[in-house]
């Protein structure tokens, strides 16, 4: 990633130079932009541009004469890998937390930070005794990176009824009616997932997520202003929106959250930036916490919008049965970029493709064992013969979004029976998972032990999330729900679609991960509290035989797996050329013990 002509090591110094004009000792940067998304915009980079570190989740703090960057168990490798380690210490964020860093080392100091980019759950859990954390005026970075991109401006489109499934004008309503219901009477709308979700509008400001920059506030009445370039929008923008959106300039922002002086108004303290509440409580409102008002209802697909996952599903099918065929045929020898180039490109034979969903996780051997590996030209490796090679993709259909991995084995020699059973017992985990059925009122985290336990039984685990929900043509990592040993409270309801991934990772050697998508629906049990939920399956894609040991599968197991792959030879043979049908004939027979 190249974002800028001023050498890496020189970056440091110049943003400690810039923190001593503006009066602090130092200064915290987070990965998020203004908007706290999980994606930016190359000209809000800014972490990766201080430390060379990429990954998509992580923060940086930078005193007068140390400074260390923190990310989670997926990018440990990565970051030894990124950043210079004459400059930057590395650390786990959960093993070694910021604030207890702090505490060693800022004892006394005055420590900035950008109220912009900063939620006011992140602010409290930096907190430490000894150390003062102070909003800064200017962000030293901006003003260190004298050459950053422009900020995106592209055009807002609309996201049209047959695919949204509801209108704004409903939508608004219906929100407008939760917060007069609580006592409120404005709610700010700072996630742009959610903003493109409340107003039926998608853009493309950051990469592999389909929305625009902006805010918006949504009244009780049912009313939203929203602050966004008016030259943006395209034809079909107003129709979507519906009556009762105001559209302002960017500029106009803090007048307006100004104008709720006297007024009740919600602030989600984890998507919302600090700003809007020094703002707001400067002004004279009440602020009042609360989770985004579109975040659940978001999460909670309406029949149209599950209908579109399964569409879009039933095309990646097809280009992942493509992708796994060529494989076979002519995959030896290709570099690991290569191989995202070809899979992009059976999705893009669909005319209704639109781009990835995220960076395609194309590792062989070794570099499948960092669990957000991204190959790179020029340092890629190849897929060779007697290795393991994972593929982890999704891609973005304006009905629906996807993410599939699969690990399968390269070569025609049997695989080692160490892989094989570290696959099965991931695979074991996978099967539970997609085969519960569950009370109402069930979080994920209850359930994420089922993906693990046949790992546990022999002392194997892996760090990170078994499952996380998807966007409807939005972002493929989106809340409340998870599966998950960190504990949510956000039950799992009918209509969410979540991820399936347990995985296993050998440093050095291989990683593991198997993961299908799926929706959460009721099941014809009923109990003593309600109907039970269970998943319906939305990814076919067929699983590597040759990694399976079939003496660890159970006999529901077996015959899960056996229903799978005939499902998957169903809905895919028809649409696919008579010599990848005959393939998928073979890849999809039963397995007999």
């Amino acid at each position: 990633m190249t974002l800028s002509s001023i050498p890496l090591n020189e970056r440091p110094a110049l943003v400690r130079k810039a923190c001593k004009t503006l009066g602090a000792d130092g200064f915290i940067i987070p990965r998020g932009d203004e908007y706290l998304g999980e994606y930016v915009a190359p000209c809000a980079e800014r972490l990766a541009w201080l430390t060379g570190f990429t990954g998509s989740a992580g923060l940086a703090a930078i005193l007068p004469e140390t400074a260390a960057v923190f990310s989670d168990g997926r990018y440990t490798v990565q970051m030894e890998e990124q950043v210079p380690h004459d400059l930057w210490e590395r650390r786990h964020v959960a093993l070694e937390p910021l604030s207890d860093w702090l505490a060693e080392h800022a004892k006394g100091l005055k420590i900035g930070y950008d109220p912009r980019l900063v939620s006011r759950s992140m602010l409290a859990s930096w907190q430490t005794a000894g150390v003062e954390l102070v909003p800064l005026p200017r962000n030293p970075i901006d003003q260190a990176w004298t050459d950053r991109p422009a900020a995106p401006a592209g055009p807002v489109v609309p996201q049209p009824l047959e695919f949204s499934g509801e209108s704004s004008a409903d939508k608004r309503r219906r929100l407008g009616q939760a917060l007069q219901a609580a006592g409120q009477d404005a709610a700010v709308i700072a996630d742009c997932t959610s903003l493109a979700w409340l107003l039926n509008i998608r853009g493309s400001d950051v990469p592999l997520t389909p929305v625009a920059h902006g805010y918006a506030i949504l009244h009780a009445n049912g009313s939203a202003e929203w602050f966004v370039s008016s030259d943006r929008l395209t034809d079909g923008v107003t129709e979507v929106c519906g009556d009762g959106v105001t559209v302002h300039a960017p500029s106009e922002l803090a007048a307006r959250l100004t104008a709720l002086r006297g007024r009740t108004v919600r602030v989600d303290p984890v998507t919302t930036a600090v700003w809007f509440d020094t703002t707001l409580a400067a002004a004279g409102a009440t602020v009042v916490d609360g989770t985004d008002p579109c975040t659940l209802p978001k999460a909670i697909k309406n029949g149209t919008e599950q209908e579109g996952s399964r569409k879009a599903h039933a095309l990646d099918g097809v280009a992942m049965a493509r992708f796994l065929y060529s494989l076979k045929v002519s995959g030896i020898g290709q570099h690991e970029t290569d191989l995202v180039t070809r899979l992009d490109g059976f999705r893009a034979r669909s005319g209704d493709y639109r781009e990835q969903s995220f960076d395609a996780i194309s590792a062989v051997g070794p570099n499948g064992a960092f669990p957000h590996y991204r190959a790179q030209v020029g340092k890629d490796r190849v897929l060779e013969t007697g290795s393991v090679y994972l593929i982890d993709s999704g891609g973005q259909y304006p009905f629906g979004t996807t993410d599939i991995t699969r690990t399968l084995w390269v070569g025609d020699q049997e695989p080692p029976a160490h892989i094989r059973e570290a696959f099965t017992r991931v695979l074991k985990g996978n099967i539970a998972l997609s085969r519960i059925r569950f009370p109402p009122g069930t979080t994920g985290h209850r359930l994420d032990v089922l993906a693990r336990a046949a790992l546990w039984q022999v002392g194997m685990d892996y760090d990170h999330g078994t499952g996380h929900g998807i966007g409807s043509y939005l972002s493929v990592h989106e809340g409340p729900q998870n599966i998950s040993p960190a504990p949510r409270p956000v039950a799992l309801e009918a209509g969410m679609i979540v991820s399936n991934e347990p995985g296993y990772y050998e440093p050095g050697q291989y990683g593991i991960r198997i993961e299908n998508l799926m929706l959460v629906r009721p099941s014809s049990f009923k109990g003593s509290k309600g109907t039970f939920l269970e998943f319906e399956i939305l990814s076919y894609t067929p699983i590597d035989h040759r990694l399976i040991d079939v003496s660890l599968l159970n006999d529901a197991e077996l015959n899960w797996l056996n229903a799978y792959h005939a499902e998957v030879q169903a809905r895919v043979s028809p649409q696919v050329e008579p010599e990848l049908a005959n393939w998928l004939v073979e890849v999809c027979k039963p397995l007999v013990r």
